[in-house]
Parts: structure tokens; C-alpha cells; sequence
């Protein structure tokens, strides 16, 4: 029962997330995986939740497949080092702890272009 309320809880919170396509669930151990897609069936974000919580990485999609960011969070608060990416180039840097930013970086140099 704990689980199927859970699965309901995620499912609602994947309508405000991505409110064109259902999301797929996959339980794996204490952890949920979600995939959500673009309307053109590429895949838009891929996390996971434990409790209910955002826990772990997320990694967002642009609707290419290119990779746009890499996020961490713990126990539904954003942690560790978030990822931007441009044209597949990390273009800055933030550090997460508690939902507070500790750090900013832009990287301006980007490697193999003039």
C-alpha cells in the first residue's frame, strides 16, 4: 500500500514536471527512477526519488538529447555540483548544500573553438 501511494504522489508530481507525458517509474531497491520525455519521445530528465524526495542525480535532456544539466540533490533539496551545459559544453559550475548556492563558476573558455 506504502508503495502504491508512492507511486501516486510521483505520478502527480510528474504532471506539474513535465504536464504533456506521463512519466515512467521503475523501482530500484529504496529508490524510484523516473523518465520523462519530450513530445517527441526523446528522453527530457532522468532522476530518482527515495521517500517521496528527489535523491541522487538528475540529468536533463534538451529536445535534441543533448545534455542541458547535471543535478544532485538530497532528500528533495538541491546538493553537490550542478552541471550547465551549451551546445554540449559545460558552460558553469554552481555548489548546492541545503537548497543554498555556496559557489558560482562560468566557464567562458571553451575548449577546441576560436
Amino acid at each position: 500500500m506504502k508503495k502504491l501511494i508512492l507511486i501516486a504522489v510521483l505520478m502527480i508530481f510528474g504532471l506539474g514536471f513535465s504536464q504533456s507525458n506521463n512519466p515512467v517509474l521503475e523501482v530500484e531497491g529504496q529508490l524510484v527512477k523516473a523518465t520523462y520525455f519530450h513530445e517527441n519521445g526523446k528522453v527530457q530528465q532522468v532522476g530518482y526519488f527515495r521517500d517521496g524526495k528527489l535523491d541522487g542525480k538528475w540529468v536533463s535532456y534538451d529536445v535534441d538529447g543533448s545534455v542541458k544539466t547535471i543535478a544532485e540533490y538530497k532528500e528533495g533539496q538541491k546538493a553537490g555540483k550542478w552541471l550547465y551545459f551549451s551546445d554540449s559544453v559545460c558552460t558553469s559550475e554552481v555548489d548546492f548544500s541545503n537548497n543554498q548556492i555556496l559557489a558560482v563558476r562560468t566557464i567562458n573558455a571553451i575548449a577546441g573553438k576560436n
